[in-house]
């Protein structure tokens, strides 16, 4: 009875610090991304085409390399469905050189990955969603202080936080 007790404790230990290593792994690589993600808007909200192509590069990069398969499958199947359009929206910001084609991209690309921040909640730092009244669009910030990568220096300032999606 109690090698059994102590074979089962065990394997109980083995298998919680396999499944915190691959939490871990996959809260990093979501990390990784949203990264990504905000360098993009850093860029677009600095008038930068050259550094949002090369942070959407960086996004679609990711977005290959994120361990999905240690998700559950509920969020497996949201991943998926938002990682597609992430990942047609980054390369579109790639390919176009114009500020103003770049920031109509920018929009598939943040709703996408705003339902990916809500739905996973793997953030390690708390994450503002924005938004800006001129263009009703939301996006994501890793700063407070509102930075519009919709109208960059015409108004870097214009919009709102509208909720916290708080770290885990």
């Amino acid at each position: 009875m109690k090698k059994t007790l102590l074979i089962l404790a065990v394997i109980f230990t083995a298998v919680t610090t396999i499944t915190k290593a691959q939490s871990e792994a996959v809260k990093k690589e979501f990390n990784k991304t949203l990264m990504a993600y905000f360098d993009t808007k850093n860029a677009l909200a600095k008038d930068n085409v050259n550094l949002a192509a090369i942070g959407a590069k960086d996004l679609a990069t990711a977005l290959t390399g994120f361990p999905v398969k240690s998700l559950s499958a509920a969020q497996q199947i949201t991943w998926k469905t938002q990682a597609t359009e992430i990942k047609k929206a980054a390369d579109a910001i790639v390919l176009q050189k114009d500020l103003k084609e770049q920031r109509k991209s920018f929009w598939p690309l943040s709703s996408a990955i705003l339902k990916l921040a809500r739905e996973l909640k793997l953030n390690n730092k708390d994450v503002y969603v924005q938004y800006c009244p001129m263009v009703k669009k939301s996006w994501l910030n890793e700063v407070e202080n509102v930075q519009n990568p919709f109208y960059g220096s015409m108004m870097y300032d214009c919009g709102e936080v509208t909720e916290t999606i708080t770290k885990k």
